[in-house]
């Protein structure tokens, strides 16, 4: 059990089996009295169950004894103390309205997911709780968390951001671990903004990655997409300060640089010819980058904010731009004051 928190549920339910399902699974574990996972495949919710396993997912990991799963979402539902959603950002609505009839009144809600819904804006936080009600209850947890670094036990950290200082309270104290820590924030707005759109910088870095351009002009893709963050970060409420923290620049820098991050490796496969179809297929992995460029650069418009890589990544990927075409354009950009846009001028 955690040293730090005298809160301990009996069961927490994870809504979502793929790799940071399975790895969140195995951090909770160990301070709650059962996991539950619901697992869109069968073969998923049979080999956690019976062989502590997620074939499809990390297949080498082995689960805790205390870990489940069920193709029922009611079955996973079913007297959870607390529940933990880690579902790709396009399937957030319609996996909230099944959430809501199976969801008690008070019982807190953690969102592991990054990302804008196209429709409306809404940050993931926001589009649960737009269904489930209760926005009180919401939280999300954002930080340099790859999956596969989680399940070795390597030290890592992340940041839970909640209204409720009961509601992050509770869930630092879920998630925490020997190798693993959890700070707490209440700034949720800023928290998500920089999960979600760190992603299209980390495509651009691909780009540059397999562009062979070197590694200047990745540490100036992350430091001006950085700004780019803060900039829309604030200019929608969030605190500056947050973008130099975990959700910030710490999952920025992990999500640009690793070869486990599926959004840089996305962007050099776009060089070697690899559609995002073909890209998604062969890997059985979402490139949330790809719809966080469309949702950042139609925000980005709609609030008057300068993104330039932003709309370089939607180019390519939506209008078929030419990846050195747009790479010279960010380059043949006037420089302005580097802070820009970060104390109310979003030029």
């Amino acid at each position: 059990m955690s040293d730090v928190a005298d809160i301990v549920c009996d069961k927490v339910a994870v809504v979502g089996m793929g790799s940071w399902g399975t790895a969140a699974a195995g951090l909770l574990a160990r301070n709650a009295g059962e996991v539950c996972g619901w697992a869109l495949e069968e073969e998923v919710a049979r080999g956690i169950s019976e062989g502590h396993r997620n074939p499809l997912y990390l297949p080498s990991y082995e689960l805790p004894a205390n870990v489940r799963a069920t193709t029922s979402m009611g079955e996973a539902l079913d007297g959870a103390d607390a529940v933990v959603v880690v579902v790709p950002s396009a399937f957030m609505r319609p996996t909230a309205e099944r959430l809501a009839p199976l969801l008690g009144d008070d019982v807190p809600v953690c969102v592991l997911t990054k990302g804008i819904e196209p429709e409306t804006m809404m940050l993931m936080t926001q589009v649960v709780a737009d269904v489930c009600g209760g926005p009180g209850r919401m939280a999300c947890l954002s930080g340099p968390t790859h999956a596969e670094e989680i399940c070795q036990g390597k030290p890592a950290a992340a940041v839970v951001a909640a209204a409720s200082d009961t509601v992050a309270d509770l869930f630092r104290s879920l998630f925490i671990a020997p190798s693993f820590r959890a700070y707490v924030s209440s700034d949720m707005v800023g928290v998500e903004v920089c999960g979600a759109v760190k992603n299209v910088v980390a495509i651009a870095c691909g780009i540059a990655r397999g562009l062979e351009l070197g590694d200047n002009t990745s540490a100036v893709l992350m430091t001006r997409g950085l700004a780019e963050i803060g900039r829309l970060a604030c200019a929608m409420g969030a605190e500056p300060m947050t973008c130099m923290g975990l959700a910030g620049m710490g999952d920025l820098a992990t999500t640009c640089m690793s070869p486990h991050s599926r959004n840089r490796t996305f962007g050099a496969a776009l060089v070697a010819g690899e559609t995002l179809d073909e890209y998604q297929a062969r890997t059985r992995m979402v490139v949330e980058g790809a719809v966080a460029a469309r949702s950042a650069y139609e925000l980005a418009g709609r609030l008057g904010v300068d993104a330039p890589i932003v709309a370089a990544v939607h180019a390519v990927l939506y209008d078929h731009a030419p990846l050195q075409g747009e790479m010279r354009r960010l380059l043949d950009r006037m420089p302005y004051d580097e802070f820009y846009g970060l104390e109310g001028d979003a030029r």
